[in-house]
């Protein structure tokens, strides 16, 4: 097990105002990586959104718990915590979407980390500027963290129909459209309109497969909702032009991602200020293109539509925390 190190206090200007959610289930190394930087952040209001063991997993119980007290005992600085542990295992998906429910019954607003996306320490800032700036454009559904590489620039972002959802925020308005039953996936189904939307029969074909799967149980995921929400609202995403958090939950406690992908697994980096705005709202179509042939449907071996393929899971499956 790894200790948490000392670190340098920040200024009066760095303290963090906006509340910061920390998903954690058991990796208590992942776990302390995150808490390190949040200590160098100092958030004023921390929620700590923790599944709990399985039943038939007699060792996650003390994995479980030796992760929230690594939480109690890092937390030193100023700081309301507030804790919503499960007693028992909800699995990721009702755990993820009944714990940010319970954040957005209170907070406004809210900057979400799971416990194996490591942020840049300008993820924060990047988040807070955005954040207020459109907090009142229903246009605009979450600030991204996490880039690919579909677009690159070092002080800028640009703004894409993907919500990536390794380091983000987003705010109560926003979270409101959140729709566990995909009540109208049905009907949606049977139509043309998300040919139109994606403009590309692989893609619909690649995302009926992914929203089928969903609706039917056969994957436990709350990001597929929160894509299909955001798509049917017309809510875009903020994308940086630099990748600031990097996924470290590669390895062999995940179910998912045991190996390494490469177009998937990049290191995060800074930001620079001050940012440059985009003249206008409106989506980057060529970043949008880059990412969905890169990242999802592509040309047959992209890497997550190979992922996906191979497990019949979500991004975010049961136990991959």
């Amino acid at each position: 097990m790894c200790s948490l190190p000392a670190t340098t206090r920040p200024s009066d200007e760095s303290v963090r105002e906006v509340p910061v959610v920390l998903m954690v289930f058991k990796r208590f190394e992942h776990t302390a990586r995150v808490l390190e930087i949040l200590r160098r952040i100092e958030p004023t209001r921390l929620w700590v959104i923790a599944d709990g063991p399985r039943d038939d997993r007699i060792e996650e119980t003390a994995e479980v718990e030796a992760v929230r007290s690594l939480v109690d005992r890092g937390v030193d600085w100023t700081c309301e915590v507030r804790r919503v542990f499960a007693e028992s295992n909800l699995g990721c998906a009702r755990r993820v979407s009944s714990g940010l429910d319970q954040v957005f019954a209170v907070e406004k607003e809210a900057i979400i980390l799971e416990d194996d996306c490591v942020p840049d320490p300008t993820f924060f800032r990047f988040c807070e500027i955005l954040l207020d700036r459109y907090r009142d454009d229903e246009g605009i559904a979450q600030i991204g963290g996490a880039s690919f590489g579909s677009f690159r620039d070092p002080s800028g972002y640009c703004f894409s129909r993907y919500n990536h959802v390794w380091g983000w925020a987003t705010w109560r308005r926003a979270w409101k459209a959140f729709d566990w039953e995909l009540r109208d996936w049905p009907e949606v189904r049977e139509s043309d309109w998300l040919l139109r939307f994606l403009g590309s029969r692989r893609a619909a074909a690649y995302w009926t497969r992914a929203f089928d799967s969903v609706v039917e149980g056969r994957v436990d995921s709350w990001a597929y909702r929160w894509v299909y929400a955001n798509w049917r609202r017309g809510g875009l995403s903020v994308l940086p032009g630099v990748n600031l958090v990097e996924n470290i939950g590669f390895g062999h406690q995940a179910t998912n991602t045991r190996r390494r992908i490469s177009r998937l697994s990049v290191e995060a980096e800074a930001i620079r200020f001050p940012l440059v705005h985009p003249s206008r709202v409106r989506r980057h179509e060529k970043a949008d293109t880059r990412t969905e042939r890169r990242i999802y449907s592509g040309d047959g071996l992209g890497a997550m539509r190979r992922w996906v393929g191979r497990t019949v899971r979500a991004v975010l499956p049961a136990g991959s925390r």
